[in-house]
């Protein structure tokens, strides 16, 4: 039997915000690896063999499907949206790189799905609407040093931004540390979003000014949205939308 590894992204959540492409591939695999919450959205069914593991091997996860690949078998890597944000498609090309020769020779596709900075937009209305950037404020893999360089360049270019990993138990201070840095390069009271749970029956979903955003409004499932110095907020009954025009005035 040929192997074969797809790459796969899963969406934000819904069920029905999975993509036709990826369902299919699914469908025809063997073996299906992730993160154990990602893993764990896949239903069990005879033929298939499901491989969670720990959110911190995804090198030693991307080498394991790749040896199952090679090994004959059908391998589907899961990530959360989609899988080049951010997520699995990177982790195994780097194993492929650093691997054997039989590794590069495989039929590997990636599969896009719909990222958490999309339908967190989209919930609201087109926040993005223009020029954006995506900084992942999580520095397991990068110095924290980098991230403050990168959002105060981005601010100050004044971009919209997609936070991913705003916050968590283990470094609740860094996000304090990010209102900081805008409220000081932008002295303005531009929109954030904090979408959390984002298509999911836990879903919620604020909009504040820049200078009423508070460190405690994100944690490691919410998505945060920054509008830029020209994002709208129309107010009309109920929830707001948001929007950033698609040109610049001169």
């Amino acid at each position: 039997m040929s192997g074969s590894l797809v790459i796969a992204g899963l969406g934000p959540g819904a069920g029905d915000l999975v993509t036709p492409q990826v369902t299919a591939a699914l469908g025809r695999a063997t073996d299906v690896v992730g993160y154990i919450p990602y893993v764990a959205r896949i239903a069990p069914r005879a033929g298939l063999t499901l491989h969670p593991s720990d959110n911190r091997v995804e090198l030693d996860r991307a080498r394991h499907a790749l040896e199952m690949a090679v090994a004959g078998r059908r391998v589907v890597v899961v990530s959360s949206g989609d899988p080049g944000v951010f997520a699995m498609a990177a982790a195994v090309f780097e194993a492929v790189e650093a691997g054997p020769p039989a590794w590069r020779a495989l039929d590997i596709e990636v599969l896009p799905g719909i990222t958490a900075m999309l339908a967190a937009a989209a919930r609201v209305g087109a926040p993005l609407g223009h020029d954006f950037c995506a900084i992942n404020l999580s520095d397991n893999l990068k110095p924290w040093s980098l991230i403050e360089k990168r959002l105060r360049l981005a601010a100050e270019a004044d971009f919209a931004m997609a936070f991913y990993n705003p916050r968590s138990k283990a470094r609740p201070e860094g996000f304090a540390r990010v209102l900081e840095i805008l409220n000081d390069a932008c002295c303005d009271a531009r929109p954030m979003i904090f979408a959390r749970a984002v298509s999911t029956a836990d879903e919620v979903i604020h909009i504040v000014p820049l200078p009423d955003a508070r460190p405690e409004m994100a944690d490691m499932r919410t998505m945060v949205l920054v509008g830029t110095s020209d994002t709208r907020v129309i107010e009309r009954d109920g929830a707001p939308f948001v929007y950033t025009p698609r040109s610049v005035p001169v």
